[in-house]
C-alpha cells in the first residue's frame, strides 16, 4: 500500500511537469521556427550575384558505398543545377556493387554533352587506417577542390535546378561561413512521418534549430545531405582530418564551425532537396545502429539516462489518461502540448500536427533503436558498417569532439 501510494504520488508529479515541459517547448518552437529562413521566399534581385569567369562556384563532394540505387538520380540532379558552374567530386567509397560503374558512366555521359558542370570520379579501393570511410571519403573529395565554397551531401538526395544557386547566393548575402539546409523528407507511409515527428520533438530538448544563428547559443547543427562551407573555414578548423573516427561526422563538422566562432546559418528550402530517408516506420532502427550510441558518446550511462527520460515520455501520459481524475487533466495537457510543438516543427518537418496522436509508439521505437545501437556496439566491441568494424576504444576520442 505504500509503495503503491509513492508511485501514484510520482506520477502525479511527473504529469505536472511533463506538460509544463513540453508548453515551454511548444513556445519556444512557436516562436523561433518562423526566424529559420525559407529560401523558396527569397527575393533573388536581394541576393548578391556569382562572379562571372570560367572556374567553377562551387565544388560538390557526393561520397558513395554501395548506392547504386539512387546515385545516379543524385548526379543527374546536380548535373542538371542552373545558375551556376559546378565541380561535382564523386567518391566511390569502396562499393562492391555498380556504384563506381554508374558515376564512371555519369562522367562519361557528362563530358560528351558538354554544359558548364565537370564531374570527375575518384575510386576508394582500400581504406587507410584510422579512418572511418565517409570522412575519408569527404576529406579525399575536398582535398581535390578548386572552388572556393564546398557543399558536402549524400549519394541519395535529389535536388531541385535551383537549389544550389539559392543556398550559395544566400550564404554570400548572409555573409556566412557555412550553411545546412533542412533536407525535404519524402514519406510514403503515416508510419514513417510519425516516427520521424517524435524523433523531431524530442531533438528539439537538445538542440533548437532556429539559435543555431546565434553566435551566443550553444547551439550548433550539421546534416550530411546539404552542408555547405567556405573552403577557407574548412580548412582553418581542420577539415573531416580532425574528424576521422567520428561516425556522426556531419553534426561535428557543425559543431566544430560554430565553436570555432565562424557564421554558422540554417535554412528550410520545401522541395529544394529531397530524400526518402526513413524506410518504413522502423528504418530509424537500422538508421540509428551506427549512430545512436555515438550521440551520447559512447556512454553507457548517459544513454541510459537518456532511454529512461524517452521511457517517461511514452509511459507516463498515457497512464494519466487512464488512470483519470486530475492525472487525465495532466495527460491530455501534455499531448495537446506535444501536437503544438509538432505543428510549431512543420516549417521543418512538412508534418501534420494531427500525427502526434501516434507520439508514444513512434517515440518506443526511437527508443529501441537508441537502445539497440548501445547493445550492438558493446557486444561487437565496436560499430560494424558497411562491411568494416570500427574498435569502439578508437572511436571514443572522435565522439567527444563530434558531438
Amino acid at each position: 500500500m505504500f509503495a503503491a501510494s509513492h508511485a501514484a504520488q510520482f506520477i502525479f508529479i511527473l504529469n505536472c511537469i511533463l506538460p509544463l515541459g513540453w508548453l515551454w517547448q511548444a513556445i519556444a518552437a512557436l516562436r523561433g521556427m518562423p526566424t529559420i529562413p525559407d529560401l523558396t521566399r527569397l527575393n533573388l534581385t536581394a541576393l548578391p550575384l556569382l562572379p562571372e569567369g570560367d572556374g567553377p562556384h562551387l565544388t560538390v563532394i557526393v561520397p558513395a558505398c554501395n548506392e547504386e540505387n539512387s546515385i545516379e538520380s543524385t548526379l543527374g540532379s546536380l548535373l542538371a543545377s542552373t545558375g551556376l558552374r559546378l565541380e561535382i567530386i564523386a567518391v566511390d567509397d569502396r562499393s562492391t556493387d555498380r556504384t563506381g560503374e554508374l558515376m564512371d558512366r555519369a562522367a562519361a555521359q557528362s563530358l560528351r554533352a558538354g554544359g558548364p558542370h565537370l564531374l570527375q570520379v575518384l575510386h576508394v579501393r582500400e581504406l587507410p587506417k584510422g579512418w572511418l570511410g565517409k570522412p575519408h571519403a569527404l576529406a579525399l573529395g575536398a582535398e581535390q577542390a578548386s572552388a572556393r565554397w564546398l557543399l558536402f551531401t549524400d549519394a541519395d538526395v535529389v535536388f531541385h535546378p535551383t537549389a544550389l544557386e539559392l543556398g550559395l547566393r544566400f550564404a554570400l548575402a548572409q555573409n556566412a561561413d557555412h550553411l545546412v539546409l533542412i533536407l525535404t523528407l519524402l514519406f510514403k507511409r503515416k508510419a514513417e512521418a510519425a516516427v520521424f515527428a517524435a524523433f523531431q520533438a524530442m531533438s528539439q530538448w537538445r538542440i533548437r534549430l532556429w539559435k543555431v544563428a546565434d553566435p551566443r547559443a550553444r547551439d550548433f547543427f550539421g546534416a550530411g545531405g546539404f552542408s555547405l562551407v567556405r573552403r577557407e573555414v574548412y580548412m582553418r578548423v581542420g577539415g573531416f582530418e580532425a574528424l576521422r573516427m567520428a561516425v556522426i561526422e556531419d553534426v561535428g563538422f557543425g559543431r566544430m564551425v560554430k565553436r570555432a566562432g565562424y557564421a554558422s546559418r540554417i535554412a528550410v528550402g520545401p522541395g529544394l532537396a529531397e530524400i526518402h530517408w526513413i524506410q518504413g516506420a522502423f528504418g530509424v532502427v537500422g538508421l540509428l545502429e551506427k549512430n545512436g550510441f555515438a550521440g551520447f558518446q559512447y556512454r553507457v550511462g548517459l544513454t541510459l539516462l537518456v532511454g529512461l527520460g524517452f521511457a517517461v515520455q511514452v509511459v507516463c501520459p498515457l497512464a494519466a489518461m487512464l488512470a483519470g481524475g486530475w492525472l487525465l487533466v495532466g495527460g491530455v495537457l501534455t499531448y495537446a502540448f506535444i501536437m503544438l510543438t509538432y505543428a510549431a516543427n512543420r516549417r521543418v518537418t512538412q508534418i501534420p500536427a494531427w500525427l502526434a496522436v501516434f507520439f508514444a509508439p513512434a517515440t518506443a521505437i526511437v527508443l529501441f533503436a537508441f537502445m539497440r545501437s548501445m547493445i550492438l556496439t558493446l557486444v561487437r566491441g565496436g560499430v560494424e558498417w558497411r562491411g568494416t568494424c570500427y574498435p569502439l576504444d578508437e572511436l571514443r576520442p572522435y565522439a567527444r569532439n563530434s558531438w
